[in-house]
């Protein structure tokens, strides 16, 4: 699997695992989870890293910048203008040019605003940045997006932080079939270790999880548990699985067995 690379605009990830730094009981447990994930991509909210007076303690400081890579993140953003702000200002303070970009239309469900994700993204896409939209499973949106420059689609599973699993793998079954030009990756909605597989087991390119493992008994088990569970989902997805049958067929057949 070494050659199973994730590649998005112009990076290659080996992990196909993405994960985020809110929610931990301590930075410290951050950075174990971290590491027992696995991942090489980490996702920071710029609303919630300390942009102006870094002789304070801040996430980053727990985040090995030779290690992981940054990708900011609009999250909180209820506008199309509030979250290019966001995006520029994570710019200019120096942590990437890339973007998960989010923009949240309902504040009870945090579901987003596909309308001002479009408007954003095209935006964004003109000043160079390389921008992946949390959406909606739908594919018309998707293709929206795609067609406005977007890096990736990441569409949810399950609403930001319910641990529901994926509510419509039809949906992701979709995607996976009529989305080939940008990677996708699913984003919102993990709970536990066979979400995460059976996301990979749809064609899922990547997942992406905070809560999941944040608000674990035990954060760093989890995360270990959901790397090995991503790995697994992938390598089901490759082999192609049996097909299914409404009757029996036995596993030894007796063709050629003397009796």
């Amino acid at each position: 699997m070494t050659s199973d690379v994730l590649k998005i605009a112009d990076k290659e990830f080996h992990s196909r695992l993405i994960v985020g730094t809110g929610k931990y009981r301590s930075f410290q447990e951050m950075a174990r989870a971290h590491e027992a994930s696995g991942a090489e991509m980490v996702t920071v909210a710029v609303r919630r890293v300390n942009l102006t007076d870094r002789s304070k303690e801040s996430l980053l400081d727990y985040i090995d910048t030779k290690k992981y890579f940054i990708l900011p993140n609009t999250a909180g953003c209820y506008s199309a203008d509030e979250a290019i702000r966001a995006a520029r200002m994570g710019r200019e303070v120096g942590l990437s040019n890339w973007v998960k970009l989010e923009v949240i239309g309902d504040e009870k469900t945090l579901f987003p605003d596909n309308f001002a994700l479009v408007e954003a993204t095209k935006t964004l896409v003109k000043e160079g940045f390389v921008v992946l939209p949390y959406t909606n499973d739908d594919l018309i949106a998707a293709r929206r997006l795609i067609d406005a420059g977007a890096a990736a689609v990441m569409p949810l599973g399950a609403p930001i932080g319910s641990g529901l699993g994926i509510q419509n793998p039809a949906n992701i079954r979709i995607l996976r079939e009529m989305i080939t030009e940008v990677p996708l990756i699913l984003d919102a909605g993990v709970g536990i270790a066979s979400d995460a597989a059976i996301a990979m087991e749809l064609g899922a390119d990547a997942v992406l999880m905070n809560t999941g493992i944040a608000a674990a008994q035990d954060s760093v088990l989890m995360a270990e548990a959901m790397k090995h569970a991503v790995l697994a989902g992938r390598q089901a997805y490759l082999a192609g699985r049996m097909q299914k049958k409404l009757y029996a067929t036995a596993s030894s057949p007796l063709e050629g067995v003397v009796r």
